[in-house]
Parts: C-alpha cells; sequence; structure tokens
C-alpha cells in the first residue's frame, strides 16, 4: 500500500513540472507542494510511522 502511494506521489510530481504552455506562468507551486507532500511521507517512511 505505502509503495503503491509513494509511485502516485512520484506520477503526480512528474506531472506538475509547468511544461504546456498555459502552465508555464504557475511557476514552481505545483511540483513545489507536490514535493513537500513527498518530502513529508519519505519522512515519515524512514521514522517507521507509516
Amino acid at each position: 500500500m505505502v509503495t503503491i502511494l509513494l509511485i502516485i506521489l512520484i506520477l503526480l510530481l512528474i506531472g506538475a513540472f509547468p511544461t504546456w504552455p498555459h502552465s508555464r506562468n504557475w511557476g514552481y507551486y505545483p511540483s513545489g507542494g507536490l514535493g513537500l507532500i513527498l518530502l513529508i511521507v519519505i519522512i515519515l517512511l524512514l521514522l517507521r510511522v507509516i
């Protein structure tokens, strides 16, 4: 279950990069937010909370 959660978060992080013309002015907000969530999940995994 945790592996599936990590895979989904990584795919969301890759999908949030501003590559489309309409999303270039978004900056790093989408990928930065998902990166923060991914970082929190990894820290929780390392501390064996999840």
